[in-house]
């Protein structure tokens, strides 16, 4: 319990464990959302954990507050999103001004807050995000923008202001907002934008674009992207291959697979593409132990295969084992970008797809063991690992140009909540 029945105060060690779990349990959330293996309901397990030590600060009442508060002398992603639902909940505004500051301050810290403003119920930002948005500084009109997009609320006024902000943080928050929200109004605005001076603008613009129905000067911004080299590399790929046909894919898969360096790039093209000629290729990579695991997750996507559920999987050879060591000499600490997914068994998919190759139509597209539709993507966002939801809930986007993105990184309630009420045939 946070509260000492016996002497009506908070009880000092519990809270303290309040603040520490829940900085904990944020960081691992941050991973949970974007994992190749966590379904909805493995997040909502989480998501209560996370909000029961929330609820426990706020029982703590000015106490919670002050250890969250001093938690931030040492700020991380989790101890600023802590302190920030806190005080978005509590409507408190001194603390609330503290952490933006920091965020602006410590970039690296901003997630944590961006977080805290999609986590929070819509009622704790009421009048908060309009003073944002109406604010003289950048980073706070962009958290507003940020808050409203969370939420899939229009920003109004405010949005359009953004698209022509010098701050390019803004400026990309603003482009990402109308793709997001399906502001196709604002098509003509994102296909200007294709040639902003900033990266991350060009690159939002062209998805926002994209999202909004356009099929001409975005596609052709996709493909430069899609050859540059930078961190909007691979979305800029993964959204191409979304929309190009199984034979317009060839010619970048090709380039790919002559780039060596960009093996991983490949492997996650071949997946996106959908294209059932490309399996064997898949498989033969079951082989090498770098690829192995997202080779089987390429194979998932195409063909809708639950590798664990079908016995289809192996244990890892010894030595295999990837990612940070219990060794504290050990200074390679970077997470395993394929945690989490299972090591196919080559041999055993090998002989599953020699016994039904036949249903999968060669040079046609897949995405989870059927061809795009309205339908099946409602399906794969509700049942689906968390990047198969989130792949869903842009080929829905595609499908109808305008349909305001799922977010499948919201609390894991509100998300079942808006799939009850939305039903078998809606967005």
């Amino acid at each position: 319990m946070t509260i000492d029945l016996a002497l009506n105060r908070p009880v000092a060690k519990v809270v303290a464990q309040h603040v520490e779990e829940g900085a904990v349990l944020c960081n691992v959330r941050m991973r949970m959302v974007d994992a190749p293996h966590v379904r909805l309901h493995h997040l909502r397990r989480l998501d209560d954990r996370l909000a029961a030590h929330l609820d426990g600060l706020a029982v703590a009442g000015e106490y919670g507050a002050h250890l969250c508060a001093t938690a931030l002398a040492r700020p991380g992603v989790g101890e600023v999103f802590v302190a920030t639902a806190l005080a978005l909940d509590s409507r408190d505004e001194p603390c609330l001004d503290k952490v933006l500051a920091l965020a602006q301050a410590l970039p690296e810290c901003r997630p944590g807050v961006l977080s805290a403003f999609e986590w929070v119920a819509a009622a704790s930002l009421r009048d908060i995000t309009r003073a944002l948005l109406d604010s003289d500084n950048a980073f706070r009109r962009m958290v507003g923008i940020v808050a409203c997009d969370a939420h899939r609320v229009d920003p109004g006024a405010a949005l359009v202001t953004a698209l022509g902000d010098p701050d390019p943080a803004l400026r990309a928050q603003g482009l990402r907002t109308a793709g997001e929200c399906g502001r196709r109004d604002l098509l003509d605005t994102c296909l200007r934008a294709l040639g902003d001076a900033d990266a991350g603008c060009r690159f939002q613009a062209v998805r926002s674009a994209v999202l909004l129905g356009d099929r001409h000067a975005a596609i052709h911004a996709l493909h430069r992207l899609a050859h540059e080299a930078g961190a909007h590399r691979m979305p800029a790929i993964d959204l191409l291959l979304k929309l190009t046909t199984p034979e317009q894919a060839v010619p970048l898969l090709k380039a790919l697979f002559e780039a060596q360096a960009d093996a991983r790039m490949l492997i996650r093209g071949l997946g996106v593409s959908g294209d059932p000629r490309f399996v064997p290729l898949l498989i033969e990579r079951m082989e090498d132990p770098l690829l192995s695991r997202l080779a089987g997750e390429s194979f998932s996507l195409i063909t809708g295969l639950d590798l664990e559920m079908l016995d289809l999987y192996r244990k890892p050879a010894e030595g295999l084992e990837t990612g940070p060591t219990d060794d504290p000499t050990d200074a390679d600490v970077a997470m395993d970008e394929d945690d989490g997914l299972p090591w196919p068994d080559a041999y055993r998919i090998g002989a599953w797809w020699s016994a039904n190759a036949q249903n999968f139509e060669l040079g046609a597209r897949y995405f989870m063991g059927a061809p795009p539709s309205w339908a099946h993507g409602l399906q794969v966002r509700k049942d689906g690992c968390q990047r198969q939801r989130r792949a869903a809930s842009e080929y829905l986007c595609l499908l109808q140009p305008g349909t305001p993105l799922f977010p499948t990184d919201a609390p894991a309630w509100r998300q079942q909540r808006a799939l009850e009420a939305s039903g078998p045939d809606a967005a």
